[in-house]
């Protein structure tokens, strides 16, 4: 069960940082003695005015609390705060505690390996979770260094966010490092295959899993050179060396984000460590990742937020600058418009959710409350915006602010207002009012075609009213092919005649608004699309296309027909799991195909089997339309032949045999000993969030039970093997045995809150939500539960958003029908 703690309200984290001033933190871990528990002594010397604060501490007990040589009484600890009353001037506390491992991801997170059974630790403490691992002032702007001394087993590496050494068998010291906030701290142990390079006097580094060890050294060549190629890139471009010594990257099991930038020592998810063979959208996808961590060992770890308020800058930032870095120094030249397949709907759909917030100052009361905008508007508009404010001003000057920004605040904290004083300082005009429309006013602006009145309409968001300037292209099918026009839109309506072309708005991604596909053109795609031969042009019509269907304005079966005239096969498969998928093939098989006419499913199954059957055998295009005729396939005895003999160019390893297995179980077409016999075979950890998910597929009441044991707390289960069992039980041809299960979501969700918290308590809300059951009842349902004053607000924000989607999917049915 879960304990209660209260969240960290802004009011008092500027009280605490006016009164202390951090000088050191001393941790001592004990990682050997328990597999679930381990013992965790933290020294913190600090300055203070003197009077009454806190320290924050989430143990399992309290051994022994010293206060500057007295001790206090450890059962003061009051939901996650022990009080003290300090001294003027310096001061030292001594926690002595013992803490819970955790298999949620966050906090100090230890799994088994199923693959051999070893033990591994990761340490992540972001926002709220690093009192789970040492006691601290858990606020980023009380940075200090750290020194580690971590007992662990025999056999295991530690590595931290400075550099290791082990002076005898089992003990490691790590630090002092540089100034670090509490949400960057953390220690990776295990016993981690290691790889070590070195880069223009940077010491680099590689972990994973022992049972990932051959991935590892077969990928590392490209990580080291991704490593190395975006260093170089990020010292040219800023003049300012990495400064937090050596640069590990630790791929860890069970993580929840992509990556977390930790200096000195960055986590990665470990499906990043390719196993089976990948697409190119997955590679774009690790490469583009490994540069945002990078980027943000500059903005966000060498200088850090005041407050949470201000996590965009480190997100947008990182963003911005991992494409860029990406696109701009090595092989993957077309990160842009990969990253307009998988991320742009990822923003748009957030910001014209129920959601939406102001990328910048958006409040952030708590640190709760700031967890809840750290969505698709803090990463993927705050790029954008970003992007055409270093278009604006152009390199000299957007880069000569950064500069400044990083010079003047080193090993500090910031604000949005000192970075855009340092741009203006650089030679940018008077950003003001750049700030009150691109970043304090949320909601973006539609624009789209008004035929017959010949004009661009601008249509600013109904709550917030803003008068924003974009500047953007827009491509207009002709006869000799499409005529790209660079357009000013500067009102409400802007002179733009296209007669009854095809009209592609901002297809290149220059601005941030909402563009959709107007009738004409979904009428005149089908003819013009199988001839785009411009990738970033395609991205461009299936984001306009699918902002139409978002909104309603598009007929599922006008755009079922594009999908057979142009088959997007770009990568068919999220990068990470997630219940609401980014790019563009998992969105034809949740949102689009369950809107369609019947027998769209074959039509998609019949459009991916030819582009099966004629793209070059072992191609990443022939992959990609693979995983999509086993996705959209209907006939077991077809999956059950390519299990035992895909086409040429395709092989069956563990990936492609779980794609085909899990479409087997939707079918009804295998059994649960089919599937664990499929996972005693091979064991791992891959395997066993594939078995989950295929399980949880079955359409039978024992298997939606199963499931649902997890979404409850019944039954333990890692963060991955949750969110798998909720994606795996919703089907749409299952809607007879999920039925029961719509009103019981209802029922259950409140409370999953005291069975689990932060990331994985609203990833499971969006995974186990009945996104099958396309009806009002079920909108009812969940308007009323939102009702409910009393449901948790990560909760409360997780159905809000799962509710408008469901909405938007039920007006598109009742406009044109399913």
């Amino acid at each position: 069960m879960s304990t209660p703690h209260r969240s960290l309200q802004r009011v008092e984290a500027e009280a605490r940082a006016d009164l202390l001033t951090v000088e050191s933190y001393d941790v001592r871990l004990d990682l050997a003695a328990d597999e679930s528990t381990f013992g965790s002594v933290t020294t913190i010397r600090f300055d203070s005015l003197g009077g009454p604060t806190f320290v924050d501490l989430k143990p399992a007990r309290v051994h022994r609390v010293v206060l500057n040589g007295t001790p206090l009484d450890p059962d003061a600890l009051d939901r996650g705060r022990l009080p003290l009353e300090t001294a003027s001037g310096p001061n030292e506390l001594v926690v002595e505690a013992t803490m819970r491992f955790r298999n949620d991801g966050e906090g100090l997170h230890r799994s088994v390996d199923p693959a051999d059974g070893q033990h591994y630790v990761y340490g992540m403490s972001f926002m709220d979770a690093a009192p789970s691992v040492f006691a601290c002032f858990d606020q980023p702007d009380l940075k200090a260094p750290y020194t580690f001394t971590v007992l662990a087993p025999t056999g295991w590496t530690v590595v931290g966010n400075a550099p290791a050494t082990s002076p005898e068998p089992g003990l490691w010291t790590i630090g002092p490092t540089q100034p670090l906030s509490t949400y960057f701290v953390t220690v990776v142990a295990g016993p981690y295959h290691v790889l070590r390079d070195e880069h223009d006097g940077i010491a680099l580094g590689l972990s994973a899993r022992a049972s990932l060890a051959p991935a590892l050294e077969r990928e590392a060549e490209e990580l080291f050179t991704l490593t190395r190629q975006s260093f170089d890139e990020l010292h040219r471009l800023f003049g300012i060396r990495y400064p937090f010594g050596d640069y590990h990257q630790a791929f860890v099991p069970e993580f929840n984000a992509g990556a977390m930038e930790n200096p000195g020592c960055v986590t990665f998810r470990d499906q990043l460590v390719f196993d089976t063979r990948v697409t190119r959208g997955a590679r774009i996808n690790r490469a583009t990742t490994v540069a945002h961590e990078m980027a943000h060992q500059w903005f966000g770890n060498l200088v850090t937020p005041r407050w949470w308020d201000d996590l965009w800058l480190n997100e947008s930032f990182a963003e911005y600058m991992g494409n860029r870095v990406t696109a701009d120094a090595t092989e993957y030249a077309d990160a842009w418009v990969d990253t307009s397949y998988a991320r742009r709907q990822w923003g748009l759909v957030a910001d014209l959710g129920p959601g939406t917030h102001p990328v910048a100052g958006n409040g952030a009361v708590d640190a709760t409350a700031a967890l809840q905008d750290f969505d698709g508007i803090s990463y993927t508009k705050g790029s954008t915006v970003l992007r055409q404010l270093a278009a604006t001003l152009g390199d000299e000057v957007f880069l000569g602010g950064v500069v400044d920004h990083l010079t003047r605040h080193r090993f500090g904290n910031a604000t949005m207002h000192d970075l855009f004083a340092s741009w203006e300082r650089a030679g940018a005009h008077d950003l003001s009012s750049f700030t009150e429309q691109w970043l304090r006013t949320a909601g973006p602006d539609t624009i789209e075609l008004d035929r017959a009145s010949g004009v661009l309409r601008r249509t600013p968001p109904p709550a917030q009213p803003a008068d924003r300037s974009h500047t953007l292209r827009v491509a207009v099918a002709g006869e000799g092919g499409w005529d790209v026009r660079r357009v000013v839109v500067d009102g409400p309506e802007t002179a733009f005649d296209a007669g009854d072309a095809a009209v592609v708005l901002d297809p290149y991604d220059d601005t941030w608004a909402a563009v959709r596909a107007d009738a004409t053109t979904l009428s005149a795609l089908p003819a013009v699309l199988p001839g785009i031969e411009d990738p970033g042009l395609l991205a461009g019509v299936w984001n306009n296309v699918r902002t139409a269907v978002h909104d309603a304005a598009a007929d599922p079966a006008a755009v079922v027909d594009l999908v057979v005239s142009r088959f997007p096969v770009e990568d068919p498969e999220d990068p990470f799991q997630s219940g609401m998928p980014r790019r563009t093939i998992p969105w034809v098989f949740s949102t689009l195909l369950p809107l369609a006419p019947e027998g769209s499913v074959e039509r998609v199954h019949e459009a991916a089997v030819a582009r099966l059957a004629a793209l070059e055998p072992g191609s990443e295009g022939q992959l990609a339309a693979f995983r999509a005729s086993v996705r959209s396939a209907g006939d077991p005895e077809v999956l059950r032949g390519w299990l035992q003999a895909a086409p040429e160019g395709i092989d069956v390893d563990a990936d492609v045999r779980w794609r085909l297995l899990h479409r087997l179980a939707v079918l009804g077409a295998t059994d649960v000993a089919e599937l664990d016999a499929a996972l005693a075979d091979s064991p791992t950890a891959a395997a066993t969030v594939h078995h989950t998910r295929a399980r949880a597929a079955l359409p039978e009441e024992a298997a939606k039970e199963w499931a649902w044991a997890r979404f409850t707390g019944a039954a333990e289960a890692s963060n991955y093997e949750i969110e798998a069992a909720g994606i795996g039980l919703w089907q749409p041809s299952q809607a007879d045995v999920t039925a029961p299960y719509v009103e019981r979501y209802f029922a259950d969700l409140p409370g999953t809150a005291a069975v689990r918290s932060g990331w994985v308590l609203a990833d499971a809300a969006e995974a186990f939500f009945p996104v099958t059951a396309l009806d009002r009842p079920t909108l009812d349902r969940a308007r009323a539960l939102l009702a409910d004053g009393s449901l948790d607000v990560s909760l409360r924000r997780r159905l809000d958003e799962c509710a408008d989607r469901l909405e938007r999917m039920v007006r598109t049915r009742e406009r044109y029908g399913a």
